[in-house]
Protein backbone atom coordinates (compact mmCIF):
# COMPACT_ATOMS: atom_id res chain seq x y z
CA UNK A 1 0.00 0.00 0.00
CA UNK A 2 1.48 3.35 -1.04
CA UNK A 3 0.70 5.67 1.86
CA UNK A 4 2.76 8.62 0.63
CA UNK A 5 0.03 9.65 -1.81
CA UNK A 6 -2.69 10.02 0.84
CA UNK A 7 -4.16 13.50 1.30
CA UNK A 8 -7.34 14.40 3.21
CA UNK A 9 -9.19 14.62 -0.13
CA UNK A 10 -7.95 11.26 -1.43
CA UNK A 11 -8.78 9.17 1.63
CA UNK A 12 -11.80 6.90 1.94
CA UNK A 13 -12.84 8.54 5.23
CA UNK A 14 -13.53 11.98 6.57
CA UNK A 15 -13.94 13.61 9.95
CA UNK A 16 -17.53 14.82 10.47
CA UNK A 17 -17.89 18.56 9.83
CA UNK A 18 -17.14 20.74 12.83
CA UNK A 19 -15.50 17.93 14.78
CA UNK A 20 -11.96 17.06 15.77
CA UNK A 21 -10.95 13.46 16.34
CA UNK A 22 -7.94 12.53 18.43
CA UNK A 23 -6.63 8.97 18.48
CA UNK A 24 -4.03 7.97 21.08
CA UNK A 25 -1.90 4.90 20.43
CA UNK A 26 0.58 3.47 22.93
CA UNK A 27 2.78 0.40 23.17
CA UNK A 28 6.24 -0.61 24.28
CA UNK A 29 9.23 -0.62 21.93
CA UNK A 30 8.83 -3.16 19.12
CA UNK A 31 5.01 -3.29 19.28
CA UNK A 32 4.54 -1.40 16.01
CA UNK A 33 3.36 1.85 17.58
CA UNK A 34 5.15 4.18 15.14
CA UNK A 35 4.25 2.11 12.07
CA UNK A 36 0.56 1.85 12.99
CA UNK A 37 0.25 5.50 14.07
CA UNK A 38 1.86 6.77 10.87
CA UNK A 39 -0.20 4.50 8.60
CA UNK A 40 -3.48 5.34 10.37
CA UNK A 41 -2.81 9.08 10.14
CA UNK A 42 -2.05 8.78 6.42
CA UNK A 43 -5.17 6.74 5.74
CA UNK A 44 -7.36 9.23 7.62
CA UNK A 45 -5.58 12.24 6.09
CA UNK A 46 -4.76 13.78 9.49
CA UNK A 47 -1.42 14.61 11.14
CA UNK A 48 0.58 12.12 13.14
CA UNK A 49 2.09 13.92 16.12
CA UNK A 50 5.69 12.85 16.46
CA UNK A 51 7.35 15.18 18.96
CA UNK A 52 10.47 13.54 20.40
CA UNK A 53 13.71 14.32 22.22
CA UNK A 54 15.18 14.96 18.75
CA UNK A 55 12.55 17.65 18.07
CA UNK A 56 13.13 19.18 21.49
CA UNK A 57 16.90 19.25 20.91
CA UNK A 58 16.36 21.31 17.75
CA UNK A 59 13.97 23.67 19.57
CA UNK A 60 16.39 24.19 22.46
CA UNK A 61 19.42 24.28 20.14
CA UNK A 62 21.07 21.54 22.19
CA UNK A 63 22.86 18.37 21.01
CA UNK A 64 20.53 15.37 21.21
CA UNK A 65 23.13 13.36 23.15
CA UNK A 66 23.20 16.09 25.85
CA UNK A 67 19.43 15.93 26.28
CA UNK A 68 19.42 12.13 26.47
CA UNK A 69 22.20 12.20 29.07
CA UNK A 70 20.60 14.93 31.17
CA UNK A 71 17.16 13.29 30.93
CA UNK A 72 18.46 10.38 32.98
CA UNK A 73 18.37 12.56 36.08
CA UNK A 74 16.39 15.63 34.99
CA UNK A 75 12.72 14.91 34.29
CA UNK A 76 12.04 18.34 32.79
CA UNK A 77 12.96 17.01 29.33
CA UNK A 78 10.37 14.24 29.55
CA UNK A 79 7.81 16.73 30.78
CA UNK A 80 8.58 19.17 27.96
CA UNK A 81 8.22 16.48 25.30
CA UNK A 82 4.97 15.18 26.84
CA UNK A 83 3.53 18.70 27.22
CA UNK A 84 4.38 19.60 23.61
CA UNK A 85 2.79 16.38 22.32
CA UNK A 86 -0.47 17.06 24.16
CA UNK A 87 -0.46 20.76 23.17
CA UNK A 88 -0.08 19.82 19.50
CA UNK A 89 -2.69 17.05 19.75
CA UNK A 90 -5.25 19.46 21.22
CA UNK A 91 -5.00 21.82 18.25
CA UNK A 92 -6.75 19.62 15.66
CA UNK A 93 -7.65 16.10 14.58
CA UNK A 94 -4.60 13.85 14.83
CA UNK A 95 -3.05 10.54 15.76
CA UNK A 96 -0.76 10.75 18.78
CA UNK A 97 1.51 7.75 19.03
CA UNK A 98 3.75 7.61 22.08
CA UNK A 99 4.54 5.43 25.07
CA UNK A 100 2.19 7.51 27.26
CA UNK A 101 -0.35 8.79 24.70
CA UNK A 102 -3.33 6.87 26.11
CA UNK A 103 -2.59 8.12 29.63
CA UNK A 104 -1.64 11.74 28.91
CA UNK A 105 -4.09 12.64 26.13
CA UNK A 106 -7.18 12.71 28.33
CA UNK A 107 -9.28 14.15 25.49
CA UNK A 108 -8.52 11.23 23.14
CA UNK A 109 -11.68 9.97 21.41
CA UNK A 110 -10.17 6.51 20.96
CA UNK A 111 -7.36 4.99 23.04
CA UNK A 112 -5.50 2.05 21.54
CA UNK A 113 -2.88 -0.12 23.24
CA UNK A 114 -0.63 -2.36 21.14
CA UNK A 115 1.26 -5.26 22.68
CA UNK A 116 3.45 -8.18 21.69
CA UNK A 117 5.53 -10.78 23.51
CA UNK A 118 9.11 -9.99 24.46
CA UNK A 119 10.43 -12.49 21.89
CA UNK A 120 8.51 -10.86 19.05
CA UNK A 121 9.49 -7.35 20.14
CA UNK A 122 13.17 -8.32 20.36
CA UNK A 123 12.95 -9.92 16.90
CA UNK A 124 11.43 -6.79 15.38
CA UNK A 125 13.99 -4.48 16.97
CA UNK A 126 16.78 -6.82 15.82
CA UNK A 127 15.44 -6.72 12.26
CA UNK A 128 15.10 -2.93 12.36
CA UNK A 129 18.37 -2.03 14.07
CA UNK A 130 20.65 -5.06 13.78
CA UNK A 131 23.00 -6.24 16.52
CA UNK A 132 22.73 -9.32 18.70
CA UNK A 133 19.51 -10.76 20.12
CA UNK A 134 21.05 -11.03 23.61
CA UNK A 135 22.11 -7.38 23.65
CA UNK A 136 18.73 -6.20 22.36
CA UNK A 137 16.85 -8.37 24.88
CA UNK A 138 18.92 -6.98 27.76
CA UNK A 139 18.49 -3.40 26.53
CA UNK A 140 14.73 -3.86 25.97
CA UNK A 141 14.25 -5.28 29.46
CA UNK A 142 16.27 -2.43 30.95
CA UNK A 143 14.33 0.16 28.94
CA UNK A 144 10.94 -1.33 29.90
CA UNK A 145 11.90 -1.34 33.56
CA UNK A 146 13.34 2.18 33.40
CA UNK A 147 10.26 3.51 31.56
CA UNK A 148 7.91 2.00 34.16
CA UNK A 149 9.95 3.47 37.03
CA UNK A 150 10.23 6.90 35.38
CA UNK A 151 6.54 7.17 34.48
CA UNK A 152 5.59 6.23 38.04
CA UNK A 153 7.92 8.89 39.44
CA UNK A 154 6.94 11.52 36.88
CA UNK A 155 3.17 11.11 36.71
CA UNK A 156 2.22 8.28 39.06
CA UNK A 157 1.27 6.32 35.91
CA UNK A 158 1.53 2.54 35.84
CA UNK A 159 2.21 1.84 32.17
CA UNK A 160 1.65 -1.89 32.74
CA UNK A 161 -2.03 -1.18 33.48
CA UNK A 162 -3.73 -0.41 30.16
CA UNK A 163 -7.05 -2.21 30.73
CA UNK A 164 -8.92 1.10 30.32
CA UNK A 165 -7.94 1.39 26.62
CA UNK A 166 -10.81 1.24 24.12
CA UNK A 167 -8.89 -1.26 21.98
CA UNK A 168 -6.13 -3.63 23.06
CA UNK A 169 -4.51 -5.30 20.06
CA UNK A 170 -2.07 -8.19 19.98
CA UNK A 171 0.28 -7.11 17.19
CA UNK A 172 1.69 -10.63 16.86
CA UNK A 173 -1.60 -11.72 15.30
CA UNK A 174 -2.00 -9.02 12.66
CA UNK A 175 0.03 -7.10 10.11
CA UNK A 176 0.00 -3.27 10.47
CA UNK A 177 -2.58 -2.74 7.71
CA UNK A 178 -5.01 -5.13 9.45
CA UNK A 179 -4.41 -3.39 12.79
CA UNK A 180 -5.25 -0.09 11.10
CA UNK A 181 -8.45 -1.67 9.73
CA UNK A 182 -9.43 -2.73 13.25
CA UNK A 183 -8.90 0.83 14.49
CA UNK A 184 -10.83 2.30 11.53
CA UNK A 185 -13.73 -0.10 12.27
CA UNK A 186 -13.79 1.10 15.89
CA UNK A 187 -13.78 4.73 14.74
CA UNK A 188 -16.67 4.03 12.35
CA UNK A 189 -18.67 2.26 15.08
CA UNK A 190 -18.24 5.30 17.34
CA UNK A 191 -19.21 7.64 14.44
CA UNK A 192 -15.88 9.44 14.87
CA UNK A 193 -15.20 9.15 11.14
CA UNK A 194 -17.44 8.65 8.12
CA UNK A 195 -16.96 7.08 4.70
CA UNK A 196 -16.11 9.95 2.34
CA UNK A 197 -18.99 9.09 0.00
CA UNK A 198 -21.63 9.65 2.71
Amino acid sequence: MDTKSFTPESTLYRIPAGKNVRIAISGASGCGNTTVSTLLAQILGIPCINYTFRTLAKELNMPLRDIIEQAKTDFRFDRLVDERQVEQAMQKSCVLGSRLAIWLLKAADLKVYLYASEDVRVGRILQREGGSAETIRAFTNMRDSDDTRRYKELYNIDNTDYAFADLIIDTERYQPDIIVELIVDALLRKSLIQPRNE
